[in-house]
């Protein structure tokens, strides 16, 4: 059985068209990233285009291995430029988060803030550092400094500020401190008066 040959093969299409090849499926693969963003093709179509471009600006280097070598070579350079821009965010840096990162945020109120109303501006808070806010304990005069205790969705936050904040431990060692001072008030006076017996 005979197969068909391939374009190529048949002299239907000749080698000096490839580097116009490249740059239509170079053109291709950007418009397909272009209408579907996410990284997908944008190293690989850039290195064909790049590639095909060199091609047909320069034709003594539209030979095929040569082709296949910048195409390597762009493709090289793209993934570079691509991981250190972070165009996409692929560091993390620009990525978008869940409401739970809001937790242990800390940032300042702007409107005071009570059980039930209030504004605060978060640092690091994103585009918009602006947050509805609720106190877990009375009121939060604006300027004071808060953390967040519970995200909320993230649009309204549950905040408290950070003299507040005592759990049962502190409130413990805060209770021993007491303690610790008022054993030491008494050994001074028990040293007073044993000197003024002498």
């Amino acid at each position: 059985m005979v197969y068909p040959p391939f374009p190529l093969q048949a002299g239907l299409i000749g080698p000096e068209t490839l580097p116009l090849l490249l740059v239509l499926a170079g053109l291709g693969l950007s418009l397909a990233e272009a209408i579907v963003p996410g990284a997908h093709f944008v190293v690989v179509g850039v290195a064909l285009l790049a590639a095909g471009l060199v091609g047909l600006l320069f034709p003594p280097l539209a030979a095929p291995f040569v082709l296949g070598l910048l195409v390597f070579a762009f493709g090289a350079l793209a993934l570079y430029g691509y991981r250190e821009l972070d165009i996409y965010g692929g560091k993390g840096e620009g990525r978008t988060s869940d409401s739970d990162a809001l937790k242990g945020k800390t940032g300042r109120v702007t409107e005071r803030v009570t059980p039930t109303s209030g504004e605060v501006k978060l640092d690091e808070g994103g585009f918009n550092p602006f947050y509805a806010a609720r106190s877990v304990h009375g009121d939060i005069e604006v300027g004071s400094e808060v953390v967040v205790v519970d995200p909320g969705g993230g649009n309204v936050v549950t905040v408290e500020g950070f003299d507040v904040g005592q759990d049962e431990i502190d409130r413990e060692l805060a209770r021993e401190r007491v303690r610790q001072a008022e054993s030491r008030e008494q050994e001074r006076e028990k040293e007073r008066e044993g000197a003024e017996e002498v």
